[in-house]
């Protein structure tokens, strides 16, 4: 089952596993770091698969906020910005996606503001041995959608003084921020049938890597069960060799001695890059659940989420709203948040208080009138009408082109342009990065 990696001791028994599980939850600052990922579109013709050269020459070649610039599977470009405090988080990569927008344009080129492609197929455009193994492994039909044909939002957040408090506030809130963002509504040309397509394909997944982690109040115990009890779906057998594991093993079983070899720490910190569930812990949070959003509307998406993890007082109250729903069996609410969205009336109405809350805590963190503004104007058209954004992608009606189109013009005013010192745009990245 196991081939030959990296050296390294071997893992003596699952006490090292925790002990992994312990440097996750690292008690740290509050800095918020941002990766968008964009599906690319040829603007005279959408449907058509966009090569991921002709994207890549249409990018500037530096760009004033210091992102790093990679490609997932399917050619979908990811911006992940440096690391910092809420107000120059934005400013820096709001610069960045403004140049990337300009670029992209001018090549005839467009972002797509949703989370699933609405209209091509899956086409796999990298070929590398890791993303050989993983497709081996997924299958289809699911495999190519999660790789090829989604986009999210990920907001990496520091744990602060308990990182148990944020960990159980980050679960909690998820169904409904995922609500609130749901961005995703059509695959195929017509409607999916989820306001979050996308959450569907990563549920559609192997669950044992992408369902949610229990919460019991222990993190650390949390995470090394999660860790010991998802199936092993790779091993790196040389630098630039994998291997799909297709007998269902889990990592527990290999601890056991289910291998030709005893695993070592290199192969369980490779191991842990493979498990994609809604958060996962990296020394920071990683918030995964996000549909990818309009290139003017991610900041909203943003500022809430960083507001109510981290914020005592806004997630006081955010949590309180979300207190009647616990008795939910979690998987259930994840699901119900991703297909009805903000329909749902109780989804709803605790989207309402967190924004309130959100909104409260937006100038103690910093945050200017342009961004609370956006905010406030997110939660008018979305949240009070209880209509999540995949509600206006699934209204031809509402709309002469498509909605998840960026059709920006130049000279168009966006409330993306943030007015910030220039010298703010010069800052050391932080934690970022996806693997």
């Amino acid at each position: 089952m196991i081939g030959v990696t990296a050296e390294s001791t071997p893992l003596r028994d699952a006490t090292e596993v925790t002990d992994h599980a312990r440097r996750c939850f690292r008690p740290a600052g509050d800095r918020v770091g941002v990766e968008l990922e964009f599906l690319v579109f040829d603007r005279a013709d959408p449907g058509a698969h966009v090569p991921m050269e002709r994207t890549r020459e249409a990018l500037p070649a530096d760009l004033p906020g210091g992102s790093r610039v990679t490609f997932e599977p399917g050619g979908q470009v990811e911006l992940s910005g440096p690391a910092g405090p809420l107000p120059g988080t934005v400013a820096r990569l709001t610069a960045d996606v403004t140049a990337v927008r300009d670029g992209l344009r001018a090549a005839g080129l467009a972002l797509g503001g949703v989370g699933l492609d609405p209209v091509r197929a899956p086409c796999r455009q990298l070929g590398l041995p890791r993303y050989e193994a993983m497709a081996e492994f997924l299958g289809a039909p699911y495999g190519p959608l999660m790789m090829c044909s989604t986009a999210s939002i990920q907001v990496n957040l520091d744990f602060g003084r308990r990182p148990a408090v944020r960990w159980e506030r980050a679960h909690a809130l998820g169904p409904v921020l995922l609500a609130a963002f749901a961005n995703s509504p059509l695959s195929g040309g017509r409607p999916y049938g989820w306001m979050s397509g996308r959450q569907d394909v990563w549920n559609n997944l192997d669950p044992t890597r992408t369902g949610p982690v229990p919460v019991t109040g222990d993190p650390v115990a949390d995470w090394a069960a999660y860790l010991l009890d998802s199936r092993l779906m790779l091993v790196r057998e040389a630098a630039e060799r994998y291997r799909p594991v297709r007998d269902g093993s889990t990592f527990r079983d290999w601890l056991a001695g289910g291998g030709g070899r005893r695993p070592t720490l290199d192969d369980l910190a490779y191991h842990a890059t493979t498990l994609f569930p809604p958060v996962r812990p990296r020394g920071w949070l990683e918030i995964r659940y996000l549909d990818a959003q309009h290139p003017a509307a991610w900041p909203v998406c943003v500022a809430v989420t960083h507001a109510l993890i981290t914020d005592d007082r806004a997630a006081d109250a955010a949590m309180a709203a979300v207190e009647p729903r616990r008795a939910v069996p979690h998987q259930e609410e994840w699901d119900r948040a991703a297909r009805c969205g903000l329909a749902d009336p109780r989804l709803r109405n605790a989207a309402e208080a967190c924004f309130r809350a959100a909104l409260e805590a937006l100038p103690r963190l910093g945050a200017d009138a342009a961004l609370t503004g956006a905010v406030a104007a997110f939660a008018d058209r979305h949240v009070s009408t209880g209509r999540s954004p995949a509600a206006d992608l699934i209204d031809p009606a509402a709309h002469p082109a498509p909605a998840w189109l960026d059709h920006h013009a130049p000279d168009e005013p966006r409330h993306d342009q943030l007015r910030h010192d220039p010298d703010e745009l010069r800052h050391d990245h932080g934690h970022e990065g996806r693997a």
